[in-house]
């Protein structure tokens, strides 16, 4: 077989595998949304089966009865000023100690850096208990407070990333504005902070998956009191393990259809940013 052979060959292969593996991770998001148009007797009885038939089917009742059940769009404000301004801190404070630990050689940044890079592989888990505790201390258990805690879980991951990035942006660019009597706060909103666009838009999709997607924390530090669409959601679950399935369905549709769009209309960025952050430098 000739050389252009085999390449035609391996491209055929790899489409399939590649359209093989999206059909497998696009399969569960279809099942949740076509069973949320059915009655939840037919999600228990036959979840795969496609709601064609009349009396599978319940129309907008599944997500009538969700939206007044779980108080959605409050839940909805909730989710969403949380993830918007836990967003933003992470992006603007973790692109400020970036530069600050990548510009700035000394032990201190040596280690600060090292310890931001280790909070990366300890586990949740381990530190929700005295997370939490520690939380309601200090009075962050409100929608404020969890933007904190988010900033600081997120920070490990979001410095990594524009510590790369900034390693290949030439120094002499903040030289010259230094010369010219910039402060190093303009500096870096007005030189540094534009270069950083794709990773920083990399970093607010990452994020905004993680903070909009996130059960455990709001469930530990703000609870019942502030409940974010995901902690909403477990109150469908009823006494003795039922569970309205038709109304979890609909809501879990409704809390997709958000991070679904702003990833569509950012996901062009996310594999430059990743790449910068990662590999220059």
């Amino acid at each position: 077989m000739s050389t252009v052979g085999r390449k035609k060959s391996t491209t055929i292969i790899i489409s399939i595998i590649l359209i093989a593996l999206t059909i497998v991770f696009l399969a569960p998001i279809f099942v949740v949304l076509y069973n949320s148009f059915k009655l939840k007797f037919f999600i228990n009885d036959r979840p795969f089966a496609l709601p064609f038939k009349t009396e599978m089917y319940a129309g907008w009742m599944n997500y009538d009865t969700g939206i007044n059940k779980i108080h959605f769009f409050k839940a909805f404000g909730y989710s969403l000023f949380i993830t918007v301004f836990s967003v933003i801190a992470i992006s603007v404070v973790t692109s400020m100690l970036a530069w600050y630990l990548t510009r700035v050689k000394s032990k201190f940044t040596s280690i600060t850096f090292s310890l931001l890079m280790f909070s990366m592989i300890v586990p949740f888990q381990m530190v929700m208990f005295t997370m939490s505790k520690t939380a309601n201390i200090l009075h962050l258990d409100n929608p404020i407070g969890i933007i904190i805690l988010y900033v600081g879980f997120g920070c490990g991951l979001a410095t990594f990333l524009f510590s790369g990035f900034i390693k290949s942006v030439p120094i002499a660019l903040e030289e010259a504005a230094m010369i010219d009597g910039a402060t190093p706060v303009s500096t870096f909103f007005q030189i540094v902070l534009p270069m950083l666009k794709p990773t920083a838009i990399t970093v607010a999709i990452l994020n905004t998956m993680w903070v909009w997607n996130d059960y455990l924390l709001p469930y530990l530090t703000i609870g019942n009191d502030y409940k974010t669409i995901p902690v909403a959601i477990q109150y469908l679950r009823g006494g003795y393990g039922s569970v309205d399935m038709g109304a979890m369905m609909a809501m879990l549709v409704l809390a997709m259809i958000p991070v679904i769009i702003f990833y569509l209309i950012c996901q062009k960025f996310i594999i430059s940013g990743v790449v910068a952050g990662a590999v220059k430098g």
